[in-house]
C-alpha cells in the first residue's frame, strides 16, 4: 500500500465563540505574529528563526485563534500521522486575551478535530500548564523510563551566534 498525503487534514475547520474565531485555515495564520511570540515570549522556542518556525507550521496541523478584528491572539499546532499519534506543540494565548477560556477552547477544538479521532497516543510537554492539560486527559507518562529524547535547549541561540561570527569573518575579508 502506498502512503499518500492526508488531504482531509487540510480541510478547514472553524469554530466561533464570543466574538472569537478558531480556525485551521493556513491562510489566516499571522506567521510573523506567532513567530514574535514564540521567539521572544515563550520559554520553549526562544530565538527560533522565522524560517524554522514557518517550516514547522507548514508541516503541522495549525489552529489559530482570532479576535473580532481578525488579529491573531492564540495558536497551537499538532504534529501527527493522523492514525495513531499526535504531539501538541507551541500552544499559547496572548497575555492580553487570557482569562477568557481561550486556552480551554483551543484544547477542546484540537481534541474534537475530525482527523485527530481514534489516536492511540497524545503527548505534549509543559513547564507550567499541567492543570490545564489534565482537564483534557493528559497525565505524566505511565512509563517514563520508556521515553527518550534528544534535547538541544540552546540550539537557536547557538545558531544565531554562529551566523553573527560568520558575518563578522566575511566583513573582515
Amino acid at each position: 500500500m502506498m502512503a499518500t498525503r492526508n488531504s482531509a487534514a487540510d480541510a478547514i475547520v472553524e469554530h466561533r465563540r464570543d466574538g472569537f474565531v478558531l480556525s485551521t485555515d493556513r491562510e489566516r495564520l499571522d506567521l510573523k505574529a506567532i513567530h514574535e511570540f514564540l521567539a521572544t515570549d515563550s520559554y520553549w522556542a526562544m530565538q527560533i528563526p522565522l524560517e524554522t518556525f514557518a517550516r514547522s507550521a507548514e508541516n503541522s496541523l495549525c489552529f489559530g485563534i482570532y479576535d473580532s478584528t481578525g488579529a491573531q491572539v492564540g495558536f497551537a499546532r499538532v504534529i501527527s500521522d493522523f492514525a495513531t499519534f499526535a504531539y501538541v506543540a507551541d500552544v499559547f494565548v496572548l497575555d492580553s486575551h487570557r482569562g477568557h477560556g481561550l486556552g480551554k477552547w483551543l484544547m477542546e477544538c484540537i481534541q474534537q478535530h475530525p482527523q485527530l479521532q481514534g489516536l492511540r497516543r497524545w503527548v505534549l510537554t509543559t513547564r507550567d500548564a499541567h492543570g490545564l492539560y489534565a482537564q483534557y486527559g493528559f497525565t505524566s507518562p505511565k512509563f517514563p523510563e520508556r521515553y527518550m529524547e534528544i534535547l538541544r535547549p540552546n540550539m537557536y541561540a547557538e545558531a544565531q551566534q554562529n551566523e553573527l561570527k560568520e558575518k563578522e569573518l566575511q566583513e573582515k575579508e
